[in-house]
């Protein structure tokens, strides 16, 4: 569950880039209980986007709070879509590998621009 919450957070999505094409994205993620630190998970991604579309993935090291830290692998894939001049609809459709057993996650939301 912490890799779930480690991963998922502030993850900025397509903003119709004016350039498309390959990017790195190096990106901490940490996870709190209330007030108590859980860990960060270091995403080092390549990745390629497009107009209003990306894919990106690498190995993210996972730093738990008091123990070792691994190295895991990860990727997301998103996209997004314009429904008027000042909204728009995305999504993200992310894993991380693990010992056991692989996570995913899903984001999706709607932007209004004002």
């Amino acid at each position: 569950m912490k890799k779930i919450i480690a991963l998922l957070p502030a993850t900025l999505l397509v903003a119709n880039p004016v350039l498309a094409g390959p990017y790195v994205n190096v990106e901490a993620n940490s996870g709190f209980v209330g007030s108590e630190y859980g860990g960060t998970a270091i995403d080092n991604h390549l990745g390629y986007e497009g107009e209003s579309w990306y894919i990106q993935g690498g190995p993210t090291a996972l730093i738990p709070d008091g123990g070792d830290a691994e190295l895991e692998w990860s990727g997301k894939v998103g996209a997004s879509t314009a429904l008027s001049e000042n909204v728009s609809l995305y999504g993200e459709l992310s894993f991380l590998t693990g010992d056991n057993d692989t996570s995913y996650g899903t984001k999706a939301g709607v932007k209004w621009s004002f």
